[in-house]
């Protein structure tokens, strides 16, 4: 299966692609399981549907890799009103951002304004806006960003922090040693071996590392997400809850919607914070060929479905 993953985050990055398969039918009616819809009013509907089975949100807007300033700023501004709904709907959810979509590739600075105008709505608001973490050549911009904004805002904003990188288990101590929110997940790009661990079984191990080093510091200020759909390290997580009294208010689960909707409701039904990341939009393509990549059985539903009339 390494080589099919390899394949389909190869595929979310060819662009001239994603007209063909946005057309395609049963393409996009599986890529429908994992986005709440092309609006943000669909997407605060389903805000609500998960609020009342006690499931939390993040709102994301997709979109990355944007080439013209306009394009950053109308994304900017979105974010402003995603912020501005979850408000006036009184919805329980925060919001995720790309920085390629604030910009980064155009200018380092001009993204870093971009995204302060979201975060000092977020802060207005005592709301909260997680920095997503992209691909290897972003990691040092995205730190960056998040340290200034944090030194300003302090916990109106989180980062992101992928196991499967080396580097990974250094970037955690220095966020340990600011008190940062960080969400923990295994990585969705494709990485050489010189970056990241290639083998799953080693991803896995150095999750669990970084996963204790946060949740022994939540005497230093730090919040931990616990981003997965593996049920073996969610065990793990819960055991390594109890057993070090760790406080609830210092940790959450987090999952992508659409997927284990099964086990989203079993741990809020544990009475654990839970939260749901919710993409939206029309911008669909990158995000669902990265989904494709972490679960195949999503490709032989695309592939069964080709050959139908």
């Amino acid at each position: 299966m390494g080589i099919m993953r390899a394949f389909f985050i190869y595929l979310s990055h060819r662009r001239e692609l994603e007209g063909l398969f946005m057309k395609f039918a049963p393409t996009r009616n599986l890529a429908m399981r994992f986005v709440a819809g092309e609006t943000l009013e669909d997407a605060i509907n389903v805000v609500r549907e998960l609020n009342e089975k006690n499931i939390f949100g993040t709102l994301d807007h997709l979109g990355e890799n944007v080439t013209s300033k306009e394009e950053a700023i109308e994304a900017a501004n979105e974010y402003i009103r995603i912020l501005d709904e979850i408000e006036r709907n009184k919805v329980k959810s925060h919001a995720s951002l790309k920085l390629t979509q604030m910009g980064m590739d155009i200018s380092f600075d001009f993204c870093y304004d971009n995204v302060r105008r979201v975060v000092e709505r977020a802060a207005q608001y005592n709301n909260f806006i997680r920095i997503d973490m992209e691909d290897s050549s972003y990691t040092d911009r995205t730190l960056e960003t998040y340290y200034r904004l944090h030194e300003e805002f302090g916990n109106h904003v989180g980062v992101v922090i992928q196991a499967y990188l080396y580097r990974s288990e250094q970037d955690i101590k220095n966020l340990i040693e600011v008190g940062a929110n960080v969400r923990l997940c295994k990585g969705a790009y494709k990485e050489p071996p010189d970056i990241a661990f290639p083998k799953k079984k080693d991803v896995d191990a150095n999750y669990i590392k970084l996963l204790k080093m946060l949740l022994d510091a939540h005497e230093k200020g730090v919040h931990t997400a616990i981003a997965t759909h593996d049920e073996r390290i969610i065990n793990f997580a819960e055991n390594y809850i109890k057993s070090n009294e760790i406080p609830d208010h210092s940790f959450e689960f987090q999952m992508l919607y659409g997927i284990r909707r099964d086990l989203q409701l079993e741990i809020a039904r544990k009475n654990y914070t839970m939260r749901v990341y919710i993409p939206y939009g029309t911008e669909w393509y990158p995000y669902f060929m990265r989904r494709l990549a972490e679960r195949p059985a999503n490709v032989f539903f695309v592939v069964k479905n080709l050959f139908k009339g």
